[in-house]
């Protein structure tokens, strides 16, 4: 089959991997553009286009498709069966979804209808949701609402970060949708209610608010890592959190109320298992507090 992949970041890696070894035929791979990364701020290409490079094949970087007619033609003109994507980062005109004869696929990390949009895994996790998964879905003009092709699911356990489910996921994705090109199942609509959206994520959506309940601060911290991970300030200076356990405790929010870094929560409370200061390297919650002693009554996040 004549295909093109359009994907950019690590999710979308796998089912590269995958189509390519079926022995599709990959006319183009679409990534985003090579951008400044890191503390260097050294230009670098995603992993897709990385991936693309080592498999040799053609890449394209349009920076963007929606007003662009010369790109849209140009994909028109490889004539394809099928456009895969997964996690791409634009969206695609509607000249763009009838171009190739059996239209574009869509990976997509939740079950749909629940969690369309571009943070899935994330709000799953954040959610406290028992089960997430990959939607296999025949792309349409709308957000993450076409029609059903294939869907797998996964439990979501307490100890469950978005880390671990990225990369499970992706995995599920890369077989389902190589499933799919080999044998097109029959799209079923997505039901009309259930449908919840997961919004682009911040940094600052990681600020830990010690007024939440102790649960929901375990799920946020879990749901963000690693990106775009938790934090909260200590003296002044920002402490990225890492892991935490939900414990017993009462007390003023965001007050420390022992010598294990036991901090008190909306109710509830949560021991800091795992923390890094910034520009340091990240510490079991033990091993920090012998160099960075905290002492019970400090409160964080002021």
């Amino acid at each position: 089959m004549r295909l093109a992949f359009m994907g950019s970041p690590d999710f979308a890696v796998p089912a590269l991997r995958a189509i390519h070894g079926a022995g599709h035929t990959i006319a183009a791979v679409y990534c985003q553009p090579a951008r400044p990364a890191g503390r260097g701020q050294a230009v670098r290409r995603c992993a897709v286009h990385a991936v693309a490079d080592e498999l040799g094949l053609p890449v394209r970087t349009p920076a963007r498709l929606r007003t662009d007619p010369e790109a849209q033609a140009a994909f028109a003109a490889l004539d394809l069966d099928v456009a895969v994507v997964a996690a791409y980062g634009l969206i695609l005109p509607q000249a763009m979804l009838d171009a190739p004869r059996r239209g574009c696929l869509n990976i997509h990390g939740s079950l749909l209808p629940r969690w369309r949009g571009a943070a899935p895994i994330h709000a799953a996790v954040l959610a406290g949701d028992a089960e997430t998964g990959i939607t296999i879905m025949q792309m349409d003009a709308g957000l993450d609402t076409g029609a059903m092709l294939l869907r797998q699911s996964v439990p979501i356990t307490a100890e469950t970060t978005t880390a671990h489910l990225h990369d499970l996921l992706a995995d599920i994705g890369a077989k389902l949708v190589v499933e799919a090109l080999a044998s097109p199942p029959n799209p079923v609509p997505q039901p009309q209610d259930g449908a919840t959206y997961a919004p682009k994520l911040t940094r600052e959506d990681g600020r830990i608010d010690w007024n939440a309940p102790a649960e929901a601060i375990d799920r946020r911290v879990r749901a963000f890592d690693p990106w775009p991970g938790t934090f909260t300030l200590l003296g002044g200076s920002l402490l990225k959190v890492l892991a935490v356990r939900p414990v017993q405790g009462d007390g003023p929010a965001g007050t420390v109320l022992d010598n294990r870094l036991t901090v008190a929560c909306g109710s509830g409370a949560v021991t800091l298992t795992r923390v890094q200061l910034a520009g340091r390297a990240a510490l079991d919650g033990e091993a920090f507090l012998r160099g960075h002693p905290v002492s019970a009554g400090s409160v964080l996040g002021q």
